[in-house]
């Protein structure tokens, strides 16, 4: 503890809570690093400095405390880069936590007179009848007054109690974080929580379809993550009104009641320029849809559904125009199959999309897409692609023939989960720069190609659920050893565990 205690006490000032807040995460917890940034923004722990951003302040902070060696970073290749604090370090950050009063981990039951700024309560034990002092709102005398952040991950609210919890007195909370095993919010409380106008970062777990009028209160939001298990949140016209929102994940969303015929009327200049990241999306034919990604320019990080959908102007399946978005760097998508149109569904796997990516897009993920070998050629000529996967992918006749215009300049990783691929042709330049290979439950697949051997980038191939793909993985290590002259391709199966001959 010592010389953790003296590593902390060489930090500079501003980046000590910073590391202390880590401990509000359970131990053993690999936190993802583009969250924690967002959690250290709501809690207003990092503000813009002179000549930076708030977002590269976010950065070198994150960098300082990595080169200090507190956090242990992991940063696989095709993985989000994550941050963890080892057992002891989490120990010592949660009690120093409490000593400078910057926040507490405590229980239903045992309240302490002065809170800390922000409380975690996380209880395996039911919250009970006389636990709920700080969420009696009839209470004359609030510790909780000048409570910034509030997280509950505790069990189920009994339902004989769920009437005793308000939020609506705790005013300066900044942040609020109520676990969908904890409450299902109703209208009720929805409401009070629209009371909260400070609010930056909001997780709740809900069912209601449409936002209500008096979320338009809450327009210091910047992070919404809404849990919506069974329904589809409409997102217009309401999210309009939030012009902070940075992050806005929701289980299942759609701009539009999916199931109306009446269109929003949206006024020409309305954007939500700090949008950064949405999803998850639902998305079927609409002329609309395009008009409103117009409408978040600076938009990073989309995920949607997409239902099958015939388009009579192209005489294809529609897949939406996203060439507006011209800082996308990740996109997710998943293709739902119409279940009154089996004939379409096939017509769809022999078909071309009519896809219009970014030419910034770095992450693309695939899942249940029917694709063509001309439908993975538009792909390969995206000109900063680094990572892509394909999950459950059918592919027109199990054959992939990678020609020598289908050259991904700048792949890094790709990722192969259960695709339909029973032959697998690729050119020498189809993959010059790939650092990884990643296939699973690849069943139909006899060998990996032998020109894998050849890109002198590649470290890793990992195989999971594909025991036939050993022998041919092993040879192209061999290969690329006796050519590279050492011992630097790696191939491993199920938690990196390395396979041998």
């Amino acid at each position: 503890m010592k010389v953790i205690e003296l590593s902390y006490d060489h930090l500079p000032h501003h980046l000590k809570p910073c590391f202390l807040y880590l401990a509000s995460f359970p131990k053993d917890t690999a936190i993802i690093s583009s969250t924690l940034k967002d959690f250290w923004r709501a809690e207003g722990l990092v503000e813009q400095a002179e000549m930076k951003s708030v977002e590269e302040v976010m950065k070198v902070y994150l960098d300082n405390l990595i080169s200090s060696s507190l956090i242990i970073l992991f940063n696989e290749i095709g993985d989000d880069p994550t941050c963890q604090l080892h057992d002891l370090v989490h120990d010592f950050c949660l009690t120093k936590a409490r000593e400078e009063k910057l926040f507490d981990l405590i229980s239903s039951n045992d309240f302490p007179d002065l809170l800390p700024r922000q409380i975690t309560i996380d209880d395996e034990e039911h919250f009970g009848l006389n636990n709920f002092v700080l969420f009696d709102s009839n209470k004359k005398r609030h510790s909780g007054k000048h409570l910034y952040s509030l997280w509950i991950n505790g069990d189920k609210l009994d339902d004989t109690v769920s009437d005793t919890f308000h939020i609506r007195h705790l005013r300066l909370l900044r942040v609020l974080y109520l676990h969908p095993s904890f409450i299902m919010v109703n209208d009720s409380l929805l409401n009070e929580i629209c009371m909260l106008n400070r609010l930056r970062l909001l997780r709740i777990a809900t069912k209601v379809k449409y936002l209500p009028l008096s979320f338009s209160n809450l327009w210091n939001l910047e992070t919404l993550l809404l849990d919506n298990e069974g329904s589809t949140l409409v997102l217009l016209p309401r999210i309009w009104d939030l012009v902070k929102l940075r992050v806005l994940s929701v289980s299942a969303c759609s701009f539009f009641d999916l199931y109306a015929d009446e269109s929003i009327l949206i006024a020409e200049d309305t954007k939500l320029e700090k949008l950064r990241m949405l999803g998850q999306l639902m998305l079927s034919y609409s002329k609309d849809t395009e008009d409103i990604f117009k409408r978040l320019p600076n938009l990073q990080h989309l995920g949607f559904d997409l239902k099958e959908s015939w388009d009579y102007s192209t005489e294809q399946f529609w897949f939406p125009k996203l060439d507006s978005l011209t800082e996308l760097e990740g996109l997710t998508v998943g293709f739902e199959r119409s279940n009154t149109n089996d004939s379409g569904s096939s017509a769809a796997i022999n078909r071309p999309w009519d896809f219009h990516f970014p030419s910034s897009l770095k992450r693309l993920w695939l899942n249940e897409f029917p694709l063509t070998s001309d439908s993975l050629s538009i792909i390969a000529r995206l000109p900063n692609l680094e990572e892509l996967t394909l999950y459950r992918t059918i592919i027109h006749g199990e054959e992939w023939s990678m020609g020598e215009e289908d050259t991904f300049e700048n792949l890094k990783c790709l990722k192969l989960n259960q695709v339909t691929l029973s032959k697998w042709e690729v050119g020498e330049e189809s993959f010059p720069t790939l650092e990884k290979l990643k296939l699973s439950g690849c069943r139909d697949l006899e060998e990996i190609p032998s020109s894998f051997g050849d890109i002198y980038s590649l470290k890793i191939i990992k195989l999971v659920r594909t025991p036939q793909l050993e022998d041919s993985a092993l040879k192209i290590k061999e290969y690329a050893e006796d050519m590279r002259g050492g011992d630097e391709l790696q191939v491993v199966g199920w938690k990196n565990i390395p396979l041998l001959k």
